[in-house]
């Protein structure tokens, strides 16, 4: 059986202080494995990676065009914001529109990451909502779809509708019967998969409308490529990476779990970091995007992930590096 393979490294002059081992998969249009490092057929959960998927049904049921969304609200059900004022004004707005309030999610409260919005709460002194959580935009679509089918207000629970259609969904784009699921941190189902199936799923993603599923694929991955800004926000390596590498979508999950799709290159990607570094799941789909010939390893985005360690001074101390040989 395969096992992880080293894939990280940070050195501090000549002293290692650091090694990360992990899995990556690449599958193309057909879904085979093009290349991979590690186990291909490890199973992960995909967490927040995943959030393309989840978003299907919205579209697939004829919920986003019967509620008229437009490319932001579909690009925000995919996302993992943080809660800055333009990600807040677009779910509350959301919200409103389906006759909803913060009330009717199931996602929780959270602060917001947003520094800037952060402190407007403090100098309020006022306390964080449900729509400041990274995952109301999800919710949101979650929301709609239930609405659309007329269902109960418990969409987050495992035997609801919603998630019966987000597990069929998922399951015919990752060619793989789930083996089952955890709770995430929004307190949805998040449905296990292997590192193929992901990777799998994302190559679809990245093709043309071929049938039902496809299409909704490209309508969402097209969405989160005119938004970027909404997908995370600002200093976040999936805003600034799409920036970077237009064409390209890009979406992390907790636990060090990052996807690309590459449209036209039919490629889809998926990582995942044994021991949960995020730090590493950022460098290795930074260097899997510069050996696709999709990223300028000049980029300051890309720097950012991979370039020299430097202190508070200026001064370089250290590197990361990436073993894709």
């Amino acid at each position: 059986m395969l096992h992880s393979v080293p894939l990280v490294q940070v050195w501090r002059g000549d002293f290692l202080e650091s090694a990360h081992r992990g899995h990556a998969t690449i599958c193309n249009l057909q879904g085979e494995v093009v290349e991979a490092w590690g186990n291909p057929e490890h199973v992960i959960l995909p967490r927040s990676s995943s959030k393309i998927l989840q978003a299907l049904p919205l579209v697939t049921s004829g919920a986003a065009d019967g509620f008229g969304l437009t490319t932001r609200q579909l690009a925000l059900s995919c996302a993992s914001h943080q809660g800055a004022e333009i990600h807040s004004n677009l779910v509350r707005s959301w919200l409103q529109n389906l006759g909803k309030n913060d009330d009717d999610f199931r996602c929780g409260t959270q602060w917001p990451r947003d520094i800037a919005a952060s402190n407007e709460l403090v100098k309020a002194d006022q306390p964080a909502c449900r729509y400041h959580n990274n995952c109301s935009g999800k919710h949101c679509g979650f929301l709609t779809l239930s609405k659309h089918l007329g269902s109960g207000p418990d969409y987050h629970l495992v035997e609801h509708p919603v998630q019966i259609a987000v597990r069929v969904a998922f399951e015919e784009i990752t060619g793989e019967t789930s083996p089952g699921y955890g709770i995430d941190g929004c307190s949805a189902p998040n449905w296990a998969c292997t590192m193929a199936g992901l990777a799998r799923a994302m190559a679809r993603c990245s093709g043309g409308k071929l049938d039902v599923i496809g299409a909704a694929a490209a309508r969402l991955r097209d969405a989160m490529m005119a938004h970027p800004e909404l997908v995370a926000g600002e200093t976040r390596a999936c805003t600034e990476l799409m920036r970077a590498a237009p064409g390209v979508v890009l979406k992390t999950g907790a636990e060090a779990v990052f996807i690309a799709i590459i449209p036209r290159l039919n490629l889809g990607i998926s990582v995942k970091i044994e021991d949960g570094g995020t730090r590493a799941s950022e460098a290795v789909i930074t260097a899997l995007l510069i050996r696709l010939g999709v990223l300028d390893v000049a980029h300051p985005a890309a720097l950012k992930r991979l370039g020299p360690i430097q202190n508070w001074d200026g001064l370089e101390t250290g590197r990361i590096s990436v073993d894709l040989d």
